[in-house]
Formats: C-alpha cells, sequence, structure tokens
C-alpha cells in the first residue's frame, strides 16, 4: 500500500514536468511547443518553423500524461513504463538535435545555445516516471479458486454374520436369536425342520 501511494505522487509528479516542459524554453529561448515535432526526427537539425500546439513538442508529452493516468487507474506498471519511456525518449532525441545544431558539442550555455529548463523538465518528468513504476506493485493477480473435490457416496452397511455365515442379517424368528417384538420361538416357518403333528382318531362305521 505504501509503495503504491508513494509510486502515485512520483507518476503524478513526473507527469505534470513533462506536460508543462513544451511551454518553458528548449532552444535559444524559444519554448518547446514553438517547435515542429518533426524536428525530432529531422536529421537537419532544428528548424525555425512554427508550427501550431497539438503538432508541436506538446503532444507526445501529452500523450505521455494521458499514459500516466491511464496506469494509476488500472495499476498497470507497463502503461507506466511506456509513458516514462515516452517522455524520457523525447528528451533524448531533442538533446541530439540541439547537439547537431551546435556541432556536435551538447552543452549548457548561458547565451541559450544549449540545453533549456524545457528539456530539464521533459527528461526529468520521464525519469520520474520510469522511477514510479519501479515502486508500485502493480495489479496482483489471484489464482482461480480450486474446484470442490467431490465427496465419495458413504459406504454400503456391514451386516454380522447371520446363522448361515452368509454376511446376511439375521432373520425373525430363526433358532437361536430375538427379534424386534420378543424372543423368537421355533415353527413351520423359522425352523429347519417340520414341526410334528399329531394324527387325529380314525373313526369307524361299527363304532357308531
Amino acid at each position: 500500500m505504501v509503495r503504491d501511494v508513494l509510486g502515485g505522487a512520483l507518476a503524478v509528479l513526473g507527469a505534470a514536468g513533462a506536460v508543462a516542459s513544451p511551454f518553458r524554453p528548449w532552444y535559444a529561448a524559444r519554448l518547446g511547443r514553438e517547435y515542429r515535432l518533426s524536428d525530432l526526427f529531422a536529421s537537419g537539425g532544428i528548424t525555425a518553423a512554427h508550427p501550431n500546439l497539438l503538432w508541436s513538442l506538446f503532444l507526445p508529452f501529452l500523450l505521455a500524461a494521458a499514459l500516466t493516468l491511464l496506469g494509476l487507474f488500472a495499476r498497470l506498471r507497463t502503461v507506466l513504463v511506456l509513458a516514462g519511456v515516452l517522455a524520457l525518449g523525447s528528451a533524448v532525441l531533442w538533446a541530439v538535435r540541439v547537439a547537431q545544431a551546435n556541432g556536435d558539442a551538447l552543452t549548457v550555455a548561458a547565451d541559450g545555445s544549449g540545453l533549456r529548463p524545457g528539456f530539464a523538465g521533459a527528461a526529468g518528468g520521464g525519469a520520474l516516471l520510469l522511477l514510479a513504476a519501479g515502486i508500485m506493485t502493480g495489479r496482483v493477480r489471484r489464482a482461480p479458486a480450486p474446484a470442490p473435490v467431490p465427496v465419495p457416496p458413504p459406504p454400503p452397511p456391514v451386516f454380522e454374520d447371520g446363522p448361515a455365515g452368509d454376511g446376511r442379517p439375521p432373520a425373525y424368528g430363526s433358532p437361536g436369536t430375538e427379534g424386534t417384538y420378543g424372543p423368537s420361538r421355533p415353527g413351520p416357518y423359522a425352523s429347519p425342520e417340520p414341526e410334528p403333528t399329531t394324527p387325529l382318531p380314525t373313526i369307524r362305521r361299527e363304532d357308531r
């Protein structure tokens, strides 16, 4: 949390310095917004043309400030790095053009022919943006939640061996067991042998 706050403060300071640098002198008492954007890439050095604001040196630093805001709101360090590279790269390209205009000599001259405060603001702002990107923690990616582990079904009930030793519960009424409704007695359906019966007397016709 502390690193994010410190990095955010440095990023805001860097973006403010970079976007304000075109309104300060860059070379020969001329403001940065008075130089064409193409002067950064032209091999002929610095020209005397006066472009409008959006096509001047103000454009790359405006984009750097917009990328800084996007990186802070989205907490993306890569976007902050891109903003710092854009601001610092524009300042380095300008230093190369100033060196070409001064006969391959890069100095800070009192007469305004060398590097001016506008260049210092752009270079310092880009360096602060890169430092802020290194300090901030950025967005933390959370690991996906693990899939729920299926619960295995409960094991089938295990019964003690019955009288026959086959693993089935004893039946009600079998010999030597007690059922739910009291002690069981051997009968024709529970005993292995049929119960003996008493023969009925034979009635003869002569006895009548």
